[in-house]
């Protein structure tokens, strides 16, 4: 297939995720299928008796399948729809980049929950958060909102945005996908309760593995497109170094600290997850009061870093 074609595909998937997030084909989205898969599955092979050890051995059947599965079938699928010619191959491979992506819905969730705020006040703004967050959101401020949507945006660009299209680089639609199968398995068994404990033990640790590069790099290009913006740069940076591992996970502290000294905020601390308070130390400096601006300023970021992210990869592949 001609790459030049394949480049401008690529990029109006991009836009095209920008502009209409993940309302087209939504019923049809991949990672919807994904999910399916993970819940047969999950049924399938969660042992019947409690054992570590089983838990541990089928939770690792599980994670490796679904990977290997996604994987395959977008080559598959890739493979076949070439042969076919490129009426069947650019909307496959278009659809595929633009789902990929979850920039544009990234955004669309956070002004979602802005609008609520400034329109309907804080009820219907804890109603909008709670369909991107996990935390208990029904006893949440108007600040706490803010820095919420703030924590997600931060959080979120870097699985959500930067490791698609760095694994998009690295092998091409299909290791992208395998990506997103991690993403979602951790999404779905990553917890640390009584059921995924062991279960989820090698779909968290796996999701911990990948994202390990997209992580830092997201941080640092949100210093770069912070830079581009005139806004502080250099208290970002400052921040990211001491803070990055302020975080129970080893990758998400490097975006949120990231953002956090960007935007002169504090992040984190304390929140309740399923009636339960889990402690959580902060990230950031409280230079500022957390508003809906920063919200604004957050979005504004999130689109320069991918744009930024979008061209570094045409400009890697070019280099191949």
């Amino acid at each position: 297939m001609n790459s030049f074609e394949l480049t401008l595909l690529f990029l109006l998937a991009v836009l095209t995720d920008f502009k209409f997030a993940d309302s087209l084909l939504q019923n049809l989205h991949p990672v919807i299928g994904i999910g399916y898969l993970i819940n047969i599955m999950e049924n399938f092979f969660y042992p019947v008796s409690k054992n570590q050890k089983k838990e541990f051995v089928s939770g690792f059947i599980l994670t490796v399948t679904v990977v290997l599965s996604s994987y395959l079938v977008v080559k598959t699928l890739l493979f076949v729809s070439s042969r076919s010619g490129m009426l069947f191959f650019y909307p496959i491979f278009f659809y595929l980049v633009y789902s990929a992506i979850a920039c544009g819905g990234l955004a669309r969730e956070a002004q979602n929950v802005l609008t609520a705020l400034q329109t309907n006040g804080v009820v219907e703004a804890r109603v909008a958060l709670a369909r991107i967050v996990g935390r208990e959101t029904d006893q949440l401020g108007e600040e706490e909102i803010c820095r919420a949507v703030i924590e997600t945006v931060a959080e979120n660009f870097s699985d959500g945005v930067v490791a698609p299209l760095f694994y998009f680089w690295l092998g091409g639609l299909p290791l992208a996908w395998a990506y997103k199968a991690v993403n979602t398995l951790d999404s779905m068994l990553g917890y640390k309760d009584q059921r995924y404990l062991y279960f989820g033990r090698s779909a968290a640790y796996l999701d911990d593995i990948a994202n390990f590069i997209p992580a830092r790099l997201s941080a640092l290009l949100l210093i770069a497109a912070a830079a581009i913006k005139s806004l502080d740069w250099r208290f970002g940076w400052q921040i990211l170094k001491r803070d990055r591992r302020a975080h129970a996970s080893p990758n998400c502290g490097y975006p949120e600290a990231a953002m956090a000294g960007i935007l002169g905020l504090r992040l984190g601390g304390d929140n309740y997850y399923h009636g339960q308070l889990v402690k959580k130390p902060y990230i950031g400096e409280p230079l500022n009061q957390v508003t809906g601006q920063d919200i604004l300023k957050a979005i504004s970021l999130l689109h320069l870093s991918t744009a930024l992210c979008v061209v570094a990869v045409l400009l890697l592949q070019v280099s191949k």
